[in-house]
């Protein structure tokens, strides 16, 4: 297995398509040859929560 280092944008896009659930299997193995965990658990918690900050925002101009 070799390390392979990931940009940030390879980061967002593996993780948008995780939550998304449109992950190719090559592009999932490319994910887990990466050095370290670290920035998709950031990305995931970041865009998660701008994902609930966008529901709050969304319901509550709605119940306006």
């Amino acid at each position: 297995m070799t390390t392979k280092q990931t940009t940030i944008w390879q980061v967002f896009k593996a993780v948008l398509g995780a939550f998304i659930g449109v992950q190719s299997e090559k592009q999932r193995l490319h994910d887990f040859q990466s050095r370290s965990a670290v920035p998709f658990i950031i990305t995931g918690i970041l865009l998660a929560a701008a994902f609930v900050g966008i529901l709050i925002l969304i319901v509550s101009l709605v119940l306006r």
